[in-house]
């Protein structure tokens, strides 16, 4: 038997990079980041093994993936509520989008919350939303539509909350999930 030629082996390797690539992200979009590599390999049809080859271990996967998973869903939203010229709409917009974005994707969750702080691209999706955010809660304050007393700081840890939320109530239906979002934002008004 003959050894098979280089150009076989990086198409095969391509192939194998890229059913890894695929399967985190069918996996991680159901169950999120901290799904096990054991449980991608299963999916893409190879040993764990193989990931560590190709991607170097979950650090590296989730940086191949993280961009396609969240950074094309953020830069969404953004694009969505910088079309609104009211900044009480665009602030609140942009929270209810994002909040419902953080129960729908368990892996947007997962950025946001900052579970994997070793992802440059993932803490940049992160920092990305937050300033964002902020910009947004000080155009709405400037305008007397949201509370002074709302901070940045705030706006972060209502994120963070949203998301917690989300993952430990997940046997409530986003129906219920969303219309406690309206609760959540009219208190965030000015004049309440």
């Amino acid at each position: 038997m003959s050894a098979p030629s280089p150009q076989r082996l990086r198409a095969d390797a391509r192939r194998n990079r890229d059913g890894i690539r695929r399967a985190a992200l069918d996996v991680f979009r159901v169950r999120g980041l901290a799904t096990s590599l054991e449980e991608v390999a299963r999916v893409a049809g190879v040993s764990k093994g193989t990931i560590y080859h190709r991607f170097g271990g979950r650090p590296g996967l989730i940086d191949a993936v993280v961009d396609d998973l969240v950074g094309d869903r953020i830069a969404e939203i953004i694009a969505d509520v910088e079309s609104l010229a009211d900044p009480l709409a665009r602030f609140e917009t942009y929270l209810r989008q994002i909040w419902l974005l953080q129960f729908d994707e368990p892996a947007v969750n997962d950025v946001l919350l900052q579970l994997m702080p070793e992802s440059r691209p993932s803490t940049a999706h992160c920092e990305q939303a937050s300033q964002f955010a902020q910009r947004l809660l000080a155009d709405a304050q400037a305008a007397g539509s949201v509370r002074d007393d709302l901070t940045g700081e705030d706006l972060y840890q209502l994120i963070w909350e949203r998301g917690i939320i989300a993952r430990a109530c997940d046997q409530q239906s986003r129906d219920s999930y969303e219309r406690r979002l309206g609760f959540v934002l009219h208190g965030l008004r000015s004049g309440v």
